[in-house]
């Protein structure tokens, strides 16, 4: 069984890897191993005992615990942190039970800690996932008394490195546009920390996190790497002490927080994911991806549309005649998904009002949006809408109405951000005025697809007329969104809706619960795109990963190829077949040649889909470490198909772009690629230099097929 128990040890086995904990002489839940998985359960070490280095580091502090509260003279990162009503701050936990849970797709592990003389319970759950070597953990805590508890931190998980020194930290980090570049550094003693403090997930951070010995790259070398769940403020620490022993935390902000937990009542965390691989960051992040597709996603393995979206093309301007021109255009090219962006509901012809008013806008739609959709499904396309619930405009009916219903400090002003405030979602009222708007345009029009945007970070996170402690609002919040977005959910499953905080402001295994998409960032120029999308893909899978073919002005900051010239339609298709493809330029304003060029690689497209969307990724040279010249390939799960794109931007010439070799195909097997003459064994393609002779601004796609004898 993937979860076995002896003397008071566990021992938590995935298909290939192994984590194992238990209870030490001192009586501490203690940490043992994490690693490749042994032959047998007595193959596995003990519980680690903490040394004694004097009276300032003793054997408690030195011990590595699995969930360690702020207690006794420990001065690591504690995961707890509590104040009792009697004013006591630590808490005392020590092991009472353990039992495991067997599950549909997955088994779980229960342990509980009490506090000597507090009456309350820490519950940690332990999850294994059938066919995926990772585990995910909560931690609950339950108060059993009669007085309130403040709760000042309560992390997921604390995860131990094995003894050593030299790790390397790896992360994600970026700016509004310029999302997720990949940063490695290597771990000194301290505490590294990246957080996001804006009650979304942010641009800056990503709540993701790999760690190897200084060594390993995208096919070699030990990685450990987590990912927690949460679409709020949250923080991950990697803590290396004098010690040689390294940790890494995840769990909910502290910053600003605190959360009154009333008697009988229970509080539990998001859940933080963890796993091991010998094979290199790239094996990490297939791993990933797998379980995201496999348990995350709400529609699973459902295949992503062809999209066409409105809005680089007519921004807030829409009306019924204009968006069913652009549904003929994108219908001819075979887009099978028609979105109308921004600027549909009441009083939108701009960004300074109507957020909050959830209907159709009467000048521009009379009839509703019913003439609209019914001729976009008779031209063979599904329809889909763009919203931005959790925001008003101060000039909109519903902040007339209800100005209280939005985030504020008593006596402050109220800072606008893209002209709009935040709604309270923690607030019961906002929530159903919402969930009555939403649902009934759902069920009044036939939509298929919801783009649910966020276009703002928080200012003055007060709530002055709740009872409970304010501090909470970082939870409330985000537990009112999940809420809301959930019960829509429910009410309509079919419909497909997408994360968008202005770009990949809310990327993260806990929103991916709900939407099955990630608008990855507002910069949709393709040379850019390349580096956004490859730190993207540490992470999350390609089906999720939404891409858009536009039109960006190309002398824009974040789009730098030569002013004046766009880049060509098959450079800025083949960026985008590497995700969930999309159309977001003006196709009304390409000629015929470019739209003959686009259907053909639309038609190429939903032929590599279920490649692209469910296939193995292989990074093969990256877009991000500025050498002009990068690659990519997708490998079907049965290793019979697979398609590479390569990329070459801006290398002065003369120049001799290096070789690729192919990753993932079966060595047993023969294929053709697409380019070359005759068919080989896998084994001696992945062992053949390949030359791509790109110009400037030139990309290329290559099919390679598995071939019968």
């Amino acid at each position: 069984m993937p979860i076995t128990a002896q003397d008071q040890t566990w021992i938590l086995e995935t298909d290939h890897t192994a984590y194992s904990f238990g209870l030490n002489a001192f009586g501490l839940l203690t940490h043992a191993y994490w690693g490749p998985r042994l032959l047998t359960p007595e193959d596995y070490p003990p519980p680690v005992m903490g040394m004694n280095w004097a009276s300032f580091n003793n054997p408690p502090h030195l011990t590595p615990e699995e969930y360690p509260a702020y207690h006794e003279m420990k001065f690591i990162e504690p995961c707890l942190k509590v104040t009792f009503a009697n004013g006591a701050r630590d808490a005392a936990l020590r092991f009472q039970s353990a039992h495991i849970k067997p599950g549909d797709g997955q088994t779980s592990l229960h342990i509980s800690l009490r506090d000597r003389a507090q009456p309350f319970e820490v519950l940690l759950c332990y999850t294994l996932y059938d066919g995926h070597d990772l585990i995910g953990r909560t931690a609950t805590l339950v108060n059993h008394g009669t007085e309130p508890i403040l709760i000042e931190r309560m992390w997921s998980a604390q995860w131990h490195l094995p003894v050593g020194e030299g790790y390397r930290f790896s992360h994600l980090t970026g700016r509004w546009s310029d999302e997720f570049h990949l940063r490695r550094e290597p771990l000194q003693q301290g505490v590294k920390v990246i957080e996001s403090r804006r009650l979304h997930t942010s641009h800056h951070h990503s709540p993701w996190f790999a760690i190897d010995r200084g060594s390993a790259d995208e096919d070699q070398g030990e990685v450990w790497f987590g990912a927690l769940a949460w679409s709020g403020s949250w923080k991950i620490a990697a803590e290396v002490t004098d010690f040689a022993s390294t940790r890494v935390s995840a769990g909910l902000n502290d910053w600003d927080f605190a959360y009154r937990l009333m008697p009988g009542e229970s509080f539990t965390t998001p859940e933080a994911y963890a796993g091991y691989t010998p094979d290199g960051f790239g094996a990490a992040s297939r791993g990933l991806h797998d379980f995201i597709r496999d348990a995350v996603l709400p529609h699973r393995h459902t295949a992503h549309r062809v999209l066409f979206n409105s809005w680089e093309a007519t921004l807030f301007d829409v009306d019924v005649a204009s968006q069913s021109l652009y549904a003929e255009t994108a219908a001819s090219l075979g887009v099978e998904l028609f979105v109308m962006d921004d600027g549909w509901f009441h009083g939108r012809d701009h960004d300074r009002a109507g957020l909050g008013d959830w209907w159709p806008d009467a000048r521009k739609f009379p009839q509703g949006l019913t003439p609209l959709i019914e001729r976009v499904n008779a031209l063979g396309m599904d329809f889909g809408l763009w919203i931005e619930p959790e925001m008003v405009n101060p000039d909109s009916d519903l902040y007339r109405a209800h100005p209280d219903w939005v985030l504020h400090f008593p006596d402050r002003p109220r800072t606008e951000g893209r002209n709009q405030l935040i709604l309270n979602l923690g607030r019961a009222d906002v929530q159903t005025y919402l969930l009555d708007r939403l649902d009934a345009l759902l069920r009044e029009n036939n939509i298929a697809f919801i783009k649910w945007d966020m276009n703002r970070a928080v200012t003055e996170p007060g709530w002055p007329d709740y009872d409970g402690e304010p501090r909470e609002i970082w939870v409330r919040y985000v537990e009112g969104l999940y809420r809301l977005w959930g019960t829509l959910r429910q009410r309509h499953p079919r419909v497909i809706w997408q994360s968008c905080s202005g770009g990949g402001g809310r990327a993260d295994l806990g929103i991916l619960r709900y939407a099955d998409q990630i608008w990855v960032s507002d910069n949709t120029g393709p040379v850019a795109r390349l580096g956004i999308q490859e730190g993207f893909s540490q992470v999350f899978p390609a089906s999720v990963m939404e891409a858009w073919v536009t039109d960006m002005e190309p002398h824009s900051w974040f789009n730098p190829q030569p002013a004046g010239e766009y880049l060509p339609l098959s450079f800025r298709f083949h960026v985008s077949m590497c995700g969930a493809l999309g159309i977001g330029a003006n196709i009304t304003h390409w000629g015929e040649a470019e739209r003959d060029e686009a259907r053909r690689w639309i038609a190429i497209y939903k032929e590599l889909r279920p490649i692209i969307q469910e296939g193995d990724l292989y990074r093969l040279r990256s877009a991000q470490t500025g050498s002009g010249f990068s690659a990519v390939q997708y490998v079907s799960k049965d290793k019979a198909e697979s398609v590479l794109f390569a990329f070459r931007t801006l290398i002065p010439d003369p120049a001799n772009l290096p070789p690729l070799r192919l990753r993932g195909l079966d060595p047993q097997a023969r294929y053709t690629v697409e380019g070359f003459d005759g068919a080989r064994s896998g084994l001696a393609w992945m062992n053949t230099d390949l030359l791509m002779p790109l110009l400037n601004f030139d990309s290329t796609l290559r099919r390679i097929r598995r071939v019968s004898e």
